[in-house]
């Protein structure tokens, strides 16, 4: 607390709380048309959808959800520096488990039940390894690793 009586946010704070606008912000987008390219074709799930998020990533409804409740958890998890960590590196190890699955199943087969296809699969490549990355570098303090 600053002397006005304030909350601090630590730096693993904050960019828990920036991951988090930002999956939050992907899944509405993925529900406005113009920024998702052949919305009428969306599915709830499944390989079948043809609705591209800025025309490159596929979505389907199950797949904008799972965005929007990785928001709203960052979002809870992001008022303690422990749980903001945990969102962290617990998020990019579930993204990166998703980029695994996404290299080892038929894009075309209902295993491909998100959907994803190879934008995606780059796409979970990167936030795994950066959310991991920001967890560890951010949330090497005590105040991490122990509930605040």
């Amino acid at each position: 607390m600053t002397h006005n009586g304030t909350a601090v946010r630590t730096s693993v704070q904050k960019a828990a709380l920036a991951v988090s606008a930002v999956f939050a912000l992907v899944g509405v987008a993925g529900f406005i048309p113009g920024l998702t390219t052949n919305y009428d074709t969306m599915e709830f799930a499944g390989h079948e959808s043809q609705a591209m998020l800025l025309g490159v990533f596929m979505v389907s409804i199950l797949h904008n959800i799972v965005h929007l409740a990785f928001g709203v958890a960052g979002f809870l998890m992001s008022r303690t520096a422990y749980n903001a960590y945990w969102y962290l590196l617990g998020g990019g190890v579930v993204y990166l488990l998703l980029w695994l699955y996404g290299l080892l199943i038929d894009h075309d087969s209902d295993a491909n039940f998100v959907p994803l296809n190879t934008a995606d699969n780059w796409l979970h490549l990167l936030l795994g390894v950066g959310m991991v990355g920001l967890a560890l570098a951010l949330g090497r303090g005590a105040n991490a690793r122990r509930r605040v």
